[in-house]
């Protein structure tokens, strides 16, 4: 008698393999990969294989390999990829992303946000997370932010695509494996609510293989230190966009640093904080660029 093949259900296989739940279904109808049965109450089933196939997915479109490509790889229709893109020449290279941002940018000008967030699900079901933060996600907020500091756009119509990308962030995050070999605890400034850079942040230590604690805006330096404390984490991500001014920007990371477990390293990006390098030096990495990004994942 043959041993029962063990099934999962869609949300313990996006836990085992980094990928949401939405990005596991659109690879399935547009690739027809995987091939899950279903049960009684139709709900999808997935064996090993499957899941196994997922994380060959994942590690290939991390690498920079298209989708499409990817899936003739994984599942031996095609050759092996023996260089892979890397992920920032594919980000670079796409007139497709640029195609996505006007839509996005369409969408926001009619409010009409369930458009701006299928075109924002499409891309994350076609290319790596970081391919979509970097060459779609920050280069929208950005021109949105740009139109509505000009008056071109509204409040409204900004606040319709932050929460659209936030929302898909936080989502990556949380299908993500919650181990890891290193530890990255992820938090705002005291009274900085713009979280959108930390998420992003949050997503590149994800991808470096960390696990990622999220504490999230406005974070009370000695709420911060407390965690640090009790969780001693290799590092701390801290995000500072809303400029505080360099006093007070020295005295909050004097203060964490002062209180940080030994082992634990400061990383401090957002704009705020680009203004204060000085305040930074001494205590911490400021993260402005690909290269200082290299030494905070190091």
């Amino acid at each position: 008698m043959s041993e029962r093949v063990r099934r999962y259900r869609i949300g313990g296989v996006a836990s085992r393999t980094g990928l949401s739940e939405h990005v596991i279904r659109a690879w399935e109808r547009r690739y027809g990969v995987p091939t899950p049965q279903r049960s009684e109450g139709k709900y999808r089933l997935y064996t090993e294989d499957d899941v196994r196939l997922l994380q060959r997915l994942r590690e290939l479109t991390e690498d920079g390999v298209p989708i499409s490509e990817a899936v003739d790889v994984a599942t031996g229709r095609g050759a092996e990829v023996a260089q892979p893109k890397p992920v920032r020449a594919a980000a670079r290279d796409g007139a497709q992303l640029h195609e996505w941002r006007e839509a996005i940018l369409t969408a926001a000008r009619s409010l009409d946000q369930r458009a701006a967030e299928d075109v924002l699900d499409q891309a994350l079901s076609a290319l790596p997370p970081l391919v979509v933060y970097e060459g779609l996600m920050v280069p929208v907020l950005r021109h949105v932010g740009d139109e509505w500091g000009s008056g071109r756009l509204g409040v409204a119509e900004e606040h319709l695509v932050s929460q659209a990308v936030r929302t898909r962030l936080v989502r990556l995050l949380h299908a993500a494996s919650p181990n890891g070999r290193r530890h990255v605890v992820c938090a705002c400034f005291p009274e900085d609510q713009h979280e959108i850079g930390l998420l992003g942040a949050a997503l590149r230590f994800r991808a470096a293989g960390f696990r990622v604690t999220y504490l999230g805006a406005r974070t009370p330096a000695a709420e911060l230190t407390r965690v640090l404390r009790e969780l001693r984490p290799d590092i701390v991500a801290l995000s500072c966009v809303q400029d505080p001014g360099a006093r007070a920007t020295g005295e909050v990371l004097r203060e964490i640093a002062r209180h940080m477990p030994r082992g634990t390293r400061l990383v401090v990006g957002g704009r705020g904080a680009e203004h204060h390098p000085r305040a930074v030096k001494g205590v911490g990495i400021l993260v402005n660029d690909g290269e200082r990004w290299a030494d905070a994942l190091a």
